[in-house]
């Protein structure tokens, strides 16, 4: 199953000027004025549409009645697999892992969905052995007389300060003021019909890491200078949003490269390396009834690199060595995925298709053994995990939603729910994945409490508009007054927790760059801590790399966007970039 580390390839020929268009190469310096030269504001540019996004697995089923059990902790039996009161199904049995060495994841009709609407609105307000939760929970109105009641390094969105001045890390430079540190021009694409992957990118405080076509390459944060190279099997399929307090990520990329735009190779190897290096730790993958494992998540806890496959199980590994130290095969439940950091979280699915039941797990990340297991009603297709310490989580109540979580659950550490949060559809603009376990954006855990953009609605100034975030209690579910304004012509989400600090991204309009702020989460001060430049140029290329859903990371008076697919560009002279950066000092 492991690979042994590939010969040493040769260096790269001499970097080369891109082509027309913006072709692939080393960062190029932005000339003087901005990306295009230009300095003064313009008029607002038409924002470009989104990058096209892959099929994606999840969708409701048909609904069962509800079954008992819902809403108290299952507690696990002696050893594992663990037997589940309520289910009635076998938990799939480990998969035996030989001695290894050291090397190197269809749509319902209308019937259906309507259905489901019923079955899983009616399965989260009747919550067996916790109902007194659901009745004094939030509706998601906001207390604090606002508008909002008609509403992750860089990624994740968990955090356990307390709040108060001074508890983050991050602190305002000099001059908030940013410059372009660099760009990476996305590679030349002529094919209309073809998308690439380059999902994964990682910030310390010495390189900037950012997946290419088939490798991942480490820049100087400061000067986009090459610093090393790490080549791939094939194209990346998903990044490891922690780095280990080693130093090291882990990649899912595909088994080789691909011959053609239609060409599609397997995500089954996964690869450790040191960021600050680009020195390969390991790759390997892993196979079930003769067929390689492919995997769409990976995440770290610990010194355990945990792979999710969707539907088709999971795996972990030991972060250093690559040696398999559990595996989940598919059966009668299935692990969906993780979410890593504090601690490790597992979505496992049970049941026969059309009464699949799904579940949250804490797991002991070096044996794979259920510490505690919560159990989510009928009609429910998945959870995605926002926190892993404390473990809060999102479901859509009923079918697929824009947000892909209308229902936060927030649970204590024996796994007991502490309350429910109702985010209504259109009212919030967080965004979580659909079919995905560990990939919520603009929202965020921290202080005991859960932060989420509100919609933008009209500002106090004629004709603009603005939003908030607004914080709801992990303790009782209701808002607890707190809320970040953007102001008049800004919009606002959370990126991260900083300490006790709420670290947010703000867009402003056609003649302001965007900004990064810290927010202290006592009194709610907002600190500038980076301001992008405001001419057409920057703030066109920033709105094509969507910031909400993309690979955003800050630290440092460092601030870099990154995308996860690219594309042809639709015009002949449309710059398109991987990544983009800024610095303030």
């Amino acid at each position: 199953m492991s690979q042994p580390p590939p010969p040493p390839h040769q260096p790269p020929p001499p970097p080369h000027q891109p082509p027309p268009g913006g072709g692939f190469g080393a960062p190029q310096p932005p000339p003087p004025g901005g990306f295009g030269g230009f300095g003064a504001p313009q008029p607002p540019p038409q924002a470009p549409p989104p990058p096209a996004q892959g099929p994606a697995y999840g969708y409701p089923q048909p609904p069962a009645p509800p079954q008992p059990g819902y809403g108290y902790v299952q507690q696990p039996g002696h050893g594992f697999p663990n037997q589940h009161p309520g289910y009635g199904y076998q938990q799939p049995p480990m998969v035996p892992v030989p001695p290894q060495g050291t090397p190197g994841g269809g749509r319902k009709g209308p019937g259906a969905t309507a259905w489901i609407v019923v079955a899983a609105v009616a399965a989260i307000a009747l919550i067996v052995g916790a109902g007194a939760w659901y009745a004094n929970s939030s509706s998601g109105s906001d207390t604090s007389g606002g508008s909002a009641s008609g509403a992750d390094g860089g990624r994740g969105g968990q955090g356990s300060g307390t709040g108060g001045s001074g508890s983050g890390k991050e602190k305002a430079p000099a001059d908030p003021s940013a410059k372009v540190l660099f760009q990476i021009p996305a590679p030349r694409i002529t094919d209309r019909q073809e998308l690439d992957n380059v999902a994964g990118s990682w910030l310390t405080d010495s390189v900037y890491a950012k997946a290419g076509i088939n490798k991942i390459v480490g820049y100087d944060p400061d000067t986009g200078a090459t610093r090393w190279t790490l080549p791939l099997n094939g194209q990346t399929c998903a990044g490891s949003p922690e780095i280990s307090s080693s130093g090291i990520a882990a990649v899912v990329s595909e088994s080789g490269k691909r011959a053609n735009a239609r060409d599609r190779k397997p995500c089954s190897d996964v690869t450790a390396f040191e960021v600050a290096t680009g020195k390969k730790l390991w790759t390997t993958s892993v196979s079930t009834g003769g067929a390689a494992v492919a995997f769409g998540e990976v995440s770290i806890s610990g010194t355990t690199v945990a792979a999710g496959a969707g539907l088709y199980g999971g795996a972990a590994f030991d972060l250093t060595t690559g040696k398999v130290l559990w595996q989940h095969a598919r059966g009668s439940c299935t692990d969906v995925g993780y979410a890593g950091g504090e601690q490790l979280v597992a979505v496992r699915k049970c049941g026969p298709f059309g009464g699949e039941l799904y579940e949250v797990r804490l797991l002991d990340p070096r044996t794979g053994g259920a510490e505690w297991s919560y159990k989510l009603p009928q009609g429910i297709d998945n959870a995605k995990v926002i926190s892993t310490k404390p473990v809060v989580f999102g479901v859509d109540s009923g079918g697929i939603t824009a947000s892909g979580a209308t229902d936060v659950f927030s649970l204590d550490d024996t796994g007991r729910l502490r309350t429910k949060i109702a985010l209504e559809d259109g009212k919030y603009e967080h965004h979580c994945g659909v079919g995905k376990v560990h990939d919520c954006q603009a929202i965020t855990v921290g202080n005991d409490k859960l932060y989420v953009p509100t919609n933008d609605h009209d500002g106090s100034a004629q004709g603009s508009r603005t939003n908030e975030i607004i914080a709801f209690s992990l303790a009782t579910g209701k808002t607890t007054g707190d809320r970040i304004d953007a102001g008049d012509g800004y919009d606002i989400f959370p990126i991260r927790m900083d300490g006790g600090n709420v670290l947010a991204y703000k867009s402003g309009p056609y003649n302001k760059g965007a900004q990064v702020v810290s927010v202290d989460g006592g009194s709610l001060k907002q600190t500038r801590l980076l301001e992008t430049p405001a001419s057409r140029e920057v703030l066109r290329a920033i709105m094509s790399m969507v910031p909400k859903t993309s690979e955003l990371l800050y630290t440092d008076g460092r601030l870099f966007l990154g995308k996860d697919l690219v594309s042809k560009p639709f015009t002949a002279d449309q710059q398109s970039y991987t990544a983009l950066g800024f610095g303030a000092k």
